[in-house]
């Protein structure tokens, strides 16, 4: 076994019991207080131990720094979390990875269900609902009437709508 693994051992078992109930008081946490403790030592174990004159103040203060730089991200976090809360009309909370990813599979549902359409209708249902053109510049460019689009857009809807509920 090496020095430095002799070193790095000596330290965690005098010190860890130390730093993790310093943790808990701080972050009321278990779980955090021991990832925090990990953290520690993996930074420690970064160091040169040999150039280290008094450990227990080192690993103190990679502690303390650790759960500055935890304080800090967290009032970012909070701070993005209020900035958009704030918006009208939005009170969901859009940092959450489950919500992303089930957005992702929704959109690929989707696209999916556009590459199923009749050609004609996926494209009128684009130009109308994703492009925003008018029914009227629609109807002529395909040549037919607006009651016709309005009907291709209301059977692709149909369609796409059957197709998400029965894929989610």
């Amino acid at each position: 076994m090496s020095a430095r693994r002799t070193d790095l051992e000596a330290l965690n078992t005098a010190y860890r019991p130390a730093l993790v109930s310093y943790f808990v008081r701080r972050v009321h946490s278990s779980a955090d207080a021991e990832d925090l403790t990990q953290e520690v030592f993996i930074r420690l174990a970064d160091a040169d131990l040999e150039t280290i004159e008094r450990p227990e103040a080192y690993l103190f203060s990679i502690a303390a720094n650790l759960l500055r730089d935890r304080s800090r991200r967290g009032r970012v976090q909070f701070n993005i979390k209020e900035e958009y809360g704030q918006q009208p009309g939005l009170g969901v909370e859009f940092l959450d990875p489950h919500r992303v990813a089930e957005g992702h599979d929704m959109l690929r549902e989707l696209y999916a269900g556009l590459a199923e359409l009749p050609e004609r209708t996926r494209r009128i249902f684009v130009l109308y609902r994703i492009e925003n053109v008018e029914k009227k510049t629609i109807a002529a460019q395909f040549g037919i009437t607006e009651n016709a689009i309005e009907k291709q857009v209301r059977k692709a809807m149909g369609f796409l709508i059957e197709r998400l509920g029965r894929r989610l």
